[in-house]
This record gives structure tokens, C-alpha cells and sequence, in this order.
């Protein structure tokens, strides 16, 4: 571990709890507008949109733009099906899309980042924009050093832009950062461009009933339980 001189994070699943904040947030703003919803079922289709919306840039069928912008075209998507799309203003659609700037951290997240920052670089290798890492850190007090991920690379996860960039602008080799992230397919594209693992699970981060990634299906670097383990390695 010696060798290791930066930790990458991502960040949705793995530090912030996204579907308890997005649902919060849901709630808040349709009880306000007298519509009701199933909060969770809406964080969980907003969330199903995300990885299809991403293949389009990753395959090359369409060119980057910011995950904010995703999200809202996500959005626009699901009020439409949900038949509510034309009681939304466009205005209250941005106040709605920003409840990915306020995503709850997981209980170890910012003691366990807090104890890494003292031995080595912290920063979140995540698909979201700078614009919205650097909210959702103030949000949660995230003590991040910098911000990699998608918007350096101009490409999402799991391409490997996302990380080879991630690691050129620390200034870093692959082999002295090290990927942590509660998602198996995330952490075969970081160990593949050369980069250290670390799997924490998060079996929570889909509600109850989930099936992804309950455990490591790789040998990788480390198994953590708590993001402050890192710390003590």
C-alpha cells in the first residue's frame, strides 16, 4: 500500500446513498405540488435511465455533454410517461434536477475520507460533472482534493478515458492509484487500464431486494466493510 499515492472514488452507490436523497427530494418537491408518487419508485426509474443515456456517448452515437444535462433529458423522459410532464414548468424541472446535488453520504464516508486524506490524495472518479461533485461535496462535506472522473476525460465510465485521464491529471501511473467502488464492473475497468482495487459493498444502495453486488465477484486488491479501513492498510 505504500506505493499507492492517490484514491479514486466513485461516488454514486459508493459514497452518497442516491436513491434515499433523490427520493427525499422527490418527495418534497411533488407534496409541495399537491402530486402524489411513489418517491422510491421514481429515484429507481430516473436512476434506470442512466446507464442507457450514457452507452449513446460511450459508443460514439453521440457526443459528451455534462451528466446534469442527462439527467434533466432523463427526467423530461420519465414525467412524460409518468403523464405529468405538462404540470412541470421547465423551471421546476431544474429545482427537481438538482436532488442529485444533495445525496446523503453513506455513515463512513466522510469520518473514512477524512482519516485517507492525511496519507494520500482523495478524489471522486465519478460519471457526474465537476459542477455537481463540487455541490454534492459542499452538500455533504465531502473532503475531496480535487475532482476527476467523466467531465476530465469527456467520456463515462467504464470507458477507459474515464480513468486513464483521471490518473494523467493527478499526474500519477496507473499503478499508484488505487479505484474503490461498491461495483464490480467499475473496478474490471479501472484494474484493466492498470489501476489498484478496492470493493466495498453497498448492499443497501438499491433498496431492499437487491441482486448487484452484494459481494466481490473478482479477487480484487482489497475487500473493505468501511471507506476508513483504507486508512489503516
Amino acid at each position: 500500500m505504500t506505493e499507492i499515492k492517490a484514491y479514486i472514488f466513485d461516488v454514486f452507490g459508493t459514497i452518497v446513498d442516491w436513491r434515499t436523497g433523490v427520493a427525499n427530494e422527490a418527495e418534497r418537491f411533488f407534496m409541495t405540488r399537491d402530486i402524489e408518487i411513489d418517491s422510491a419508485d421514481f429515484a429507481d426509474r430516473w436512476r434506470g435511465k442512466y446507464q442507457p443515456a450514457m452507452e449513446r456517448i460511450r459508443s460514439g452515437n453521440r457526443g459528451y455533454v455534462a451528466l446534469d444535462t442527462l439527467h434533466l433529458e432523463n427526467l423530461d423522459e420519465l414525467l412524460l410517461e409518468m403523464g405529468i410532464e405538462s404540470e412541470i414548468s421547465n423551471s421546476d424541472k431544474l429545482i427537481l434536477n438538482r436532488a442529485w446535488e444533495k445525496l446523503p453520504p453513506w455513515p463512513d464516508s466522510v469520518p473514512g475520507l477524512n482519516a485517507l486524506k492525511k496519507k494520500a490524495i482523495i478524489a471522486p472518479c465519478s460519471n457526474g460533472s465537476i459542477a455537481l461533485m463540487t455541490r454534492l461535496a459542499k452538500f455533504g462535506n465531502l473532503p475531496w482534493d480535487c475532482i476527476v472522473g467523466a467531465e476530465i476525460a469527456n467520456n463515462y465510465k467504464p470507458h477507459p478515458d474515464a480513468y486513464i485521464k483521471s490518473v494523467a491529471a493527478l499526474g500519477l501511473k496507473p499503478q499508484e492509484v488505487m479505484m474503490v467502488a461498491a461495483h464490480n464492473d467499475d473496478l474490471l475497468a479501472a484494474r484493466k487500464n492498470g489501476l489498484k482495487t478496492a470493493f466495498i459493498p453497498r448492499p443497501s444502495e438499491h433498496g431492499e431486494g437487491q441482486t448487484t453486488d452484494l459481494k466481490a465477484t473478482e479477487q480484487w486488491g482489497y475487500t473493505i466493510d468501511s471507506i476508513g479501513e483504507l486508512s489503516r492498510l
